[in-house]
């Protein structure tokens, strides 16, 4: 078999395997383990694939942090799906805590509250959303704000956190891996969603199916921390399979 034929038949199975071993590989395509490696080699460097733990991923599994304003402009009708789904989780007289993110914001945009609503956000942009509507009750957390995200992080929102008690965390997350957890870009925002995490009886994860198989720098939690996870219909079957395994409530937003 001619290399240009067998590499795209190694990037046909991983769009079917989303994950395959070296050893795999070899077997199926007939070939030696160093032959596999030096395609590998070749597909990770014209960044058609990611190599991790003698392993081929068809995703680079690590998240980085871009600006909040870079991050509107993805899966725009996804998150407005997804922020639909999660405003309908929330009850009369609800009292809930929303964290940082661009999914987050496109619930805060779907909330119509008919009732009183306390929420605490740690995002300056999730606040601004919900205050133009005067049966939202706010509570802005302090501290340090992170540009990238225009929300706050640090020792003065944890403290506020402590004290208090809420029904449901609404979170958004950089990455989903059912081995590493769900994670973010950002120590010391990771750190106060463990904290917002205490504070609330359910987990509710906002995340659009390009999260899946992928890790921020900084975790958050396992996967058994989550309650509820939210996503849109390009998740796939293998994914869903992993959801329902792990006992979580799953919801395809259409």
């Amino acid at each position: 078999m001619i290399k240009k034929k067998r590499q795209a038949q190694i990037l046909e199975i991983l769009l079917k395997e989303e994950a395959i071993t070296v050893t795999v590989l070899a077997e199926l395509l007939n070939v030696s383990t160093v032959t596999i490696r030096k395609d590998l080699t070749e597909l990770e460097q014209a960044n058609k694939l990611y190599r991790s733990h003698g392993k081929a991923i068809i995703i680079n599994p690590f998240s980085y942090n871009r600006s909040v304003n870079e991050k509107e402009k993805i899966a725009v009708e996804q998150k407005d799906a997804i922020g639909r789904e999660a405003a309908k989780l929330i009850t009369r007289d609800d009292s809930i805590i929303i964290a940082s993110g661009t999914t987050v914001h496109a619930l805060a945009r779907n909330i119509k509250p008919i009732h009183r609503l306390t929420v605490v956000s740690a995002s300056l942009t999730v606040s601004e959303i919900l205050s133009q509507d005067e049966n939202n009750d706010i509570i802005q957390l302090g501290g340090m704000l992170r540009h990238s995200s225009l929300s706050v992080v640090g020792q003065y929102s944890k403290q506020i956190l402590e004290n208090c008690s809420f029904s449901k965390l609404f979170i958004g997350v950089d990455g989903i891996d059912f081995d590493f957890g769900f994670t973010t870009t950002d120590m010391r925002e990771a750190e106060l969603n463990q904290q917002m995490i205490r504070a609330a009886q359910k987990v509710i994860v906002l995340a659009d199916s390009s999260k899946f198989g992928k890790r921020g720098f900084a975790k958050i939690g396992n996967i058994e921390d989550i309650d509820v996870i939210i996503t849109d219909a390009g998740v796939s079957q293998n994914v869903i399979n992993l959801i329902n395994d792990h006992g979580i409530t799953l919801i395809i937003a259409q």
